[in-house]
């Protein structure tokens, strides 16, 4: 399994990012879909995740803000954030699990994709 993710930039604080990751080669095998940020010194946090069977999860830090959504049919997954506040910026990863967790952590994750840089700044 692959994972590209894309869609990150430069964006001033209130304002609003949509990033994809597309997974190709055996993603028939794939459960949950997270994403994870890691700011520069600190550690690598989960952002959202959602699993084959449609349950979605947002982490407290982002919740109201940050929507996740899953098209099982083009094996794409987005998430999109809006009210960006600096305290987003970080490199955002989109990873692949084969089983089913409803408390990842990114030591259980199978497949990483590279990160996609997100700074929000004035």
């Amino acid at each position: 399994v692959q994972l590209q993710a894309s869609g990150g930039g430069l964006v001033q604080p209130g304002g609003s990012l949509r990033l994809s990751c597309a997974a190709s080669g055996i993603t028939l095998s794939i459960n949950n879909m997270d994403w994870y940020r890691q700011a520069p010194g600190k550690q690598r946090e989960l952002v959202a995740f959602t699993t084959s069977g449609g349950y979605t999860h947002i982490a407290d830090s982002v919740k109201g803000r940050f929507t996740i959504s899953r098209d099982n049919a083009k094996n794409m997954v987005q998430l999109q954030m809006n009210s960006l506040k600096p305290e987003d910026t970080a490199v955002y990863f989109c990873a692949a699990d084969l089983y089913y967790r409803d408390n990842p952590y990114p030591s259980d994750m199978d497949y990483w994709g590279k990160g996609t840089q997100v700074t929000v700044s004035s």
